[in-house]
């Protein structure tokens, strides 16, 4: 089953504008796969090298930091795609000096830690690069290869086993269990637990964990601190890197200073329902879970960010609550406008809060339901 990516196009109209073009995402995502479709499907004369920055010898030559030893080692070729760049020391340098010395050749770099990567390339590569993020699929990815029907009948697999390229194309549940075991275990944890050497996996898995259990809910790093016997400002920085590795998103509270809102606190999102339910172990069929609500929040919220993203519609994304408990699942704040969206895993629909009527007059609001949950997300 070959799945076509939204941003197949998107890149390849970036080609060849002497600038670096830079993908970011998780382990396992397809960038991979991504950028063997594309080179498969090229026009090019030359020929083109394909290397990886986890190898001793590409992080030789490509960390030199000069234009004579990268010149020598690119040759004549026209197009240099570098995977998993991060592992290479000084790669935003090095890319700087591909795009300005030699202009001719097109680089394409990808990176499953936006810690690492981002960090290296900000700096030395303004103006020189084109920033893409690949996730795994999506919902609008799969549409063009799918009917309705189809969809609705693999909505509870994706909620139970997210959408992995790997995971989705296997067939068997316990194929899919033993694939999620695999990126749970060697590749999320991997670029973690060599970042500031991190050593105490087990406190990491446990506060991912404790995270797994609060999606929809605010998380007080207090509480979670005191659950793992850690400090709170260790606690912050795991939440942080567990987000530049594609692990976690976290969502602010939205507040215009209105004193009930609810605004120093934030909840947390796991990129894939599938690594989720991996982590916690549990794979049962949502008939015999009490936690349908939070998969089907978790699944939403992410196949939104997916097409935001994809799509280039461009928003600021919050959550709302009072203390009197008044709660909006998600609020998108878009060319100066309010959109607030409760998400229901039922067909009856939420009722707008009062407060939230009253105070933001020009938002608009509307449920989410499986009702109508496609045209939400793709």
């Amino acid at each position: 089953m070959f799945i076509e990516r939204a941003i197949k196009s998107q890149i390849l109209d970036k080609f060849w504008l002497k600038k670096a073009i830079i993908i970011y995402g998780p382990r396992q995502a397809g960038k991979t796969t991504l950028l063997k479709n594309i080179l498969s499907g090229l026009d090019i004369k030359a020929s083109y090298q394909f290397i990886s920055g986890e190898e001793i010898e590409v992080q030789k030559w490509m960390s030199s930091q000069s234009v004579e030893t990268l010149a020598s080692y690119i040759g004549s070729d026209k197009l240099l795609v570098i995977d998993e760049a991060q592992k290479i020391d000084n790669i935003g340098l090095n890319l700087k000096l591909i795009v300005d010395h030699l202009p001719e050749v097109q680089v394409i770099a990808t990176g499953s830690s936006s810690f690492e990567l981002a960090n290296q390339v900000g700096e030395p590569l303004v103006g020189r690069k084109w920033q893409f993020f690949l996730f795994p699929i999506a919902q609008l990815e799969l549409a063009a290869s799918e009917s309705g029907l189809e969809t609705a009948k693999r909505l509870p697999e994706r909620l139970i086993y997210g959408s992995y390229p790997e995971v989705i194309t296997s067939s068997g549940r316990e194929a899919k269990r033993d694939l999620l075991r695999s990126i749970l275990d060697n590749y999320l944890f991997r670029d973690l637990l060599v970042l500031e050497e991190i050593r105490k996996s087990a406190k990491l898995v446990a506060l991912l964990k404790l995270i797994a259990f609060q999606i929809g809910s605010e998380v007080s790093l207090r509480e979670l601190a005191a659950s793992l016997s850690l400090n709170i400002a260790t606690v912050g920085r795991y939440l942080d890197l567990l987000e530049k590795t594609f692990v976690i998103k976290r969502v602010g509270g939205f507040s215009r200073n209105l004193r009930k809102e609810i605004s120093k606190t934030s909840r947390y999102y796991f990129f894939d329902n599938g690594v989720r339910n991996a982590l916690i172990n549990n794979f049962n069929d949502l008939e015999t879970r009490d936690d349908v609500g939070q998969l089907w929040e978790n699944y939403l919220f992410m196949e939104r960010w997916k097409k935001r993203e994809y799509r280039k519609i461009h928003a600021n994304e919050y959550f709302w609550r009072t203390y009197d408990q008044k709660e909006i699942d998600l609020v998108e704040e878009r060319e100066g406008k309010l959109y607030g969206y409760e998400i229901k895993w039922g067909k009856k629909g939420g009722k707008e809060p009062k407060l939230w009527k009253e105070t933001y007059k020009e938002a608009e609001y509307k449920t989410v339901n499986k009702e109508n949950y496609l045209d939400f997300i793709t």
